[in-house]
């Protein structure tokens, strides 16, 4: 991967940014995609070069577009669907049959109280593993994990989590209902796949989705009871990514503060940093697991900067130490915020792109120490990505 394109999806659109090879510092503004519609998430599949991005068109529903390699053209994919809600389930948890995106939501039948049974958006696009060719992850709101083998054309929703009865107790953290926003699928074993859940926890498979179990703990949620703080199925990981050179450490910026797992996501260690340890969006280098950004701010009602001024922190050290970056970055008083998604960092782990909720991007070529403005009237953005 070269890592010299930026997909930027914001709610007006993808924008696509090219490096210039003379000045690493210079992004020019190449493409437009799909003016004035909200994009959810974008994927540049290093496999085969293909491009995704999925829309939450609102009223009209969520949709998913492809632009394979030297194509001009963006082509429809078939949206994951929920299959229809057996009427048991307003009553008691209910098994779901699997099923083809071809199938009709139906979610008349849900009672208020019942998690729901159709799509409100996609959160998350990863691809599979190496050995996958084709295979694709989608995270959704409502709570459900789908995959697709034939780069998008059909999906399966994953019928083992979905019927976890675990769920039912999963809520909303950002939005109304719960959300799959990280798929992290292990460079060693494809059929190894982590997801993180707002609000539900880390869940893990071994075996492709045949059955899953509960991996965050450690992880404390101080907004719960104290005899309740410690259960992983109530946690908010706000976003979990993992060292690809050493995939037995994760790191989750969650809705308490920033955690760390050593252990391939089994256990987590609870790490104390200034100026806040709140935030969303958290970058882990590719090669050294000690090494993760963070953008922090004031949680719960307030969500901005701590005192206005926005700042990248850095850990080298495993969480030990932290050190704080503002050159670049807008002077205080500034109140943007940096999304789950909104945080990255290239496969050379020198190079890093940030957006935020007001439309300000920045790229940094020097692990964060610096930051270079792109643009600072851009759409609110919702994600990053280097292709």
């Amino acid at each position: 991967m070269n890592d010299d394109r930026l997909l930027v999806g914001t709610r007006k659109g993808l924008f696509v940014y090219e490096a210039n090879d003379t000045n690493p510092r210079s992004w020019k503004q190449t493409a437009h995609h799909f003016i004035g519609e909200p994009v959810t998430a974008a994927l540049a599949d290093a496999r085969d070069g293909t491009l995704y991005a999925a829309l939450n068109l609102g009223h009209f529903g969520v949709k998913l577009h492809r632009l394979p390699a030297g194509a001009r053209e963006w082509e429809p994919c078939t949206t994951p669907v929920y299959p229809p809600q057996p009427e048991a389930d307003t009553t008691t948890a209910a098994a779901p049959q699997p099923a083809s995106a071809q199938q009709p939501a139906n979610a008349e039948t849900v009672e208020a109280s019942e998690p729901l049974w159709s799509l409100e958006q996609i959160w998350t696009l990863e691809p599979g593993g190496a050995d996958q060719p084709g295979t694709l992850w989608a995270g959704t709101i409502p709570g459900g994990l789908f995959r697709s083998d034939d780069r998008g054309e059909t999906w399966t929703l994953n019928v083992p989590l979905w019927n976890r009865p675990e769920r039912r107790e999963w809520m909303g953290g950002g939005y109304d209902h719960a959300g799959i926003h990280s798929v992290l699928v292990d460079p060693r074993d494809s059929r190894h796949v982590t997801i993180a859940v707002s609000s539900g926890g880390v869940w893990q498979t071994n075996d492709s989705g045949e059955s899953w179990r509960q991996t965050a703990y450690g992880m404390q949620a101080d907004y719960m009871p104290p005899e309740r703080r410690e259960e992983p199925n109530v946690q908010d990981p706000h976003r979990v990514v993992q060292c690809q050179g050493a995939p037995d450490t994760l790191w989750t910026q969650h809705h308490c503060g920033i955690f760390r797992s050593t252990d391939g996501g089994e256990h987590w260690g609870r790490i104390e940093a200034q100026p806040s340890s709140f935030g969303f969006a958290v970058a882990v280098h590719p090669q050294d697991p000690d090494t993760a950004w963070f953008v922090p701010a004031i949680k719960d009602a307030y969500r901005i900067p701590v005192d206005g001024r926005l700042v990248v922190t850095r850990t080298r050290d495993g969480g030990r130490t932290f050190e704080q970056f503002s050159q670049g970055l807008p002077p205080a008083p500034a109140y943007d915020l940096i999304y789950r998604h909104g945080l990255v960092v290239d496969s050379t782990g020198t190079r890093l792109a940030m957006g935020s909720t007001t439309g300000g991007l920045w790229t940094s070529d020097n692990a964060g120490e610096t930051w270079h403005e792109i643009s600072a009237h851009l759409p609110p953005i919702y994600h990053v990505s280097f292709a």
